[in-house]
């Protein structure tokens, strides 16, 4: 079993920055992406970011490229999320996933095994 924690969310206005952690414990070497996921008005869970935990390459949802970064500090089993020029429409609760997924981007929930409790963000205009 994997155990994940969020932290960071918060408040913020639009045109601001928040920065997403997600802590993993347990067999953590059983992981090979993480993910960050957030709901849509009456959709699951959407597709954010994710990472290869062993060699970093990362992918992007085209409605944050550019504006977020998730990154993994492998020695601390942390993975982060960037989050600078927010708009109103990225206020979600924002789950951290982790998955022993071999398909490289993987970008479904069922994909991944393990999952947060999740964290909000708000973004006022």
């Amino acid at each position: 079993q994997v155990h994940l924690v969020e932290s960071g969310g918060g408040l913020v206005q639009a045109g601001g920055s928040l920065r997403l952690s997600c802590a993993a414990s347990g067999r953590t070497s059983s992981v090979s992406a993480m993910v960050w996921f957030r709901p849509a008005p009456g959709k699951e869970r959407l597709f954010v970011a994710t990472i290869v935990w062993s060699g970093g390459s990362t992918f992007y949802a085209d409605s944050v490229k550019g504006r977020f970064t998730i990154s993994r500090d492998n020695a601390k089993n942390t993975v982060s999320l960037q989050m600078n020029s927010l708009k109103p429409e990225d206020t979600a609760v924002y789950y951290c996933a982790a998955g022993r997924t071999t398909y490289y981007p993987a970008t479904y929930p069922y994909q991944y095994d393990y999952w947060g409790q999740g964290t909000q963000v708000t973004v006022s205009s």
